[in-house]
């Protein structure tokens, strides 16, 4: 418990690879306690804070593997969801993401009804679905400036029927 509330000053004052190295120490020494299993999920948020996302979800994962029934579950899979939600980039990029984010919000939901952070991924799948919407829209319009009416078409409809509460739905109704 001493070493954790160590680990956690280090990691309050943001000398993060002390904290890190704290955490797996703890990690080494009392395997089988709460504070190492605090310990590997404050060693995933690191990697979180810093960005680094695959690491971040591959000891998220690593959690919910080893700790199928941990109380904190929901957090951890709300985490890999923000490790997603985060690799977002601009919607006229590759919607690989998109998809890893949707899947990852959704899991939270339906895992986690009346978790706190059940709420919060409601609100980040309709960000993720405007950025899937935008795409669309995109590719919409490209096909509407070269002429290709069907493809145009067909575009807008995915945004009326699958995006209705969007703010593209407007343009995508006037577009067709």
């Amino acid at each position: 418990e001493t070493l954790y509330k160590l680990a956690k000053i280090n990691f309050d004052e943001q000398k993060f690879e002390l904290a890190r190295q704290q955490f797996k120490e703890i990690n080494k020494l009392f395997p089988l306690s709460n504070e190492a299993i605090q310990s590997e999920i404050m060693i995933a948020f690191i990697d979180y804070i810093q960005m680094d996302y695959d690491n971040a979800i591959l000891n998220y994962r690593k959690i919910i593997n080893k700790y199928p029934s941990h109380k904190d579950l929901d957090y951890v899979y709300y985490m890999v969801a923000m490790c997603n939600y985060e690799q977002l980039q601009n919607e006229a990029l590759d919607g690989y993401y998109n998809d890893l984010a949707l899947k990852s919000f959704n899991q939270v939901i339906n895992r986690f009804p009346n978790s706190k952070y059940a709420k919060d991924s409601h609100q980040k799948i309709i960000l993720v679905k405007s950025n899937i919407a935008a795409k669309h829209m995109q590719i919409g319009r490209f096909y509407l400036n070269n002429k290709k009416y069907i493809a145009a078409l067909n575009r807008f409809k995915i945004v009326v029927d699958e995006f209705s509460f969007t703010k593209f739905t407007p343009e995508a109704l006037h577009r067709m």
